[in-house]
């Protein structure tokens, strides 16, 4: 294995790009942007603050996956997360994992600052974002859900993780 300062940078966008042509779309992934940007500033400090945590990995059955057999929104109480996930993401297996679930749906990290007063709650579930290859289907469909959900969870913020 290489140290670290052996090591080259991982060429991340012509990988991508290659995964996506192995899939056979013939037309290079086009990485979404926002001419303005559709964040907004916290409406009060942090410690007021019902947090929702968002995460790109799922279950590993079926169950959030549409009849198609295509990822969709999915959420779970915090409680009940299943303690190992998976995702159709393609990444460095050799370097990482899904087995840490903390790494990239960090519940026990959030009830903690919680316990501290940094955060002032953490939401009562969790939701799943699906990475799709449509622009349209996250924009038109699967954001809209995801802001339902955090409404009706009362969410003032959101913390997305990216596996």
């Amino acid at each position: 294995m290489n140290n670290d300062a052996d090591a080259a940078p991982v060429p991340y966008m012509e990988r991508t790009r290659n995964y996506y042509r192995a899939l056979g779309y013939d037309k290079d992934y086009v990485w979404a942007r926002f001419d303005e940007v559709p964040f907004a500033p916290l409406p009060k400090p942090l410690a007021e603050l019902n947090v929702a945590l968002i995460a790109t990995a799922g279950p590993p059955d079926e169950s959030s996956r549409d009849a198609h057999g295509r990822r969709r929104v999915w959420s779970c109480n915090v409680d009940a997360a299943p303690a190992r996930f998976d995702t159709d993401l393609a990444w460095d297996k050799e370097s990482t994992h899904t087995d840490d679930r903390e790494t990239f749906l960090p519940i026990d990290a959030m009830r903690r600052l919680v316990s501290r007063g940094v955060v002032g709650g953490l939401a009562r579930r969790f939701h799943r974002a699906p990475t799709d290859y449509s622009h349209a289907k996250t924009i038109d469909q699967d954001a809209p859900e995801l802001l339902r959900r955090l409404r009706e969870d009362k969410a003032d913020a959101a913390l997305l993780t990216a596996l």
